[in-house]
């Protein structure tokens, strides 16, 4: 779907283009961390009491489940169950 006028288009590609490549990293990175901060958002609001481990699963999913093979997102599910086990035990959860 394209709601976005042709001058319009245009006209922010140009703009775009005008920034230094370093700049227009530094774009990608701020709409990726947005991207990830609505997505915590949405799942906060559907399961308010989500832990850590759960957020973590489900933004995996949101982002890259779809892509991957059942058995790889189960494992990379795991390494994050682990992970997320491994790094409260050292806070001293």
């Amino acid at each position: 779907m394209k709601d976005t006028h042709p001058v319009i288009e245009e006209r922010l590609f140009r703009m775009v283009m005008e920034k230094t490549g370093e700049e227009r990293l530094k774009m990608g990175f701020e709409m990726c961390a947005t991207a990830k901060k609505l997505v915590i958002a949405s799942i906060l609001n559907d399961r308010h009491k989500a832990s850590e481990r759960d957020i973590k699963v489900a933004v995996f999913n949101r982002f890259y489940g779809i892509d991957l093979s059942p058995e790889i997102r189960r494992k990379v599910i795991k390494g994050l169950r682990k992970r997320t086990r491994q790094n409260v035990k050292r806070a001293g959860g």
